[in-house]
């Protein structure tokens, strides 16, 4: 997770999070019971991807930007990366 999303949850800062494989979905759920309000910072308001973000399990890019169904391995790690935008 990048720097900048620890800011607006501490909670999750300084720990290792491991929440059950499955779905893309299912793990942002996960992470969304323990820092409320996560899901909503990376998702739109019909629950894809939003645009400057973006996510990769282990060494490969998610494709699914609007269901989130790509898998994510009991032993594998989902990576959030945060684009910045502006002018």
């Amino acid at each position: 997770m990048t720097r900048h999303l620890f800011r607006f949850f501490p909670q999750l800062q300084d720990q290792k999070i491991t929440v059950p494989g499955g779905s893309v979905a299912n793990v942002i759920h996960a992470v969304e019971s323990m820092a409320p309000g996560f899901s909503h910072y990376i998702l739109d308001e019909r629950g894809a991807l939003r645009r400057h973000v973006n996510l990769s399990i282990n060494d490969s890019i998610v494709i699914d930007r609007k269901t989130l169904s790509d898998r994510v391995p009991e032993d594998g790690t989902l990576f959030i990366f945060q684009a910045l935008s502006g002018g």
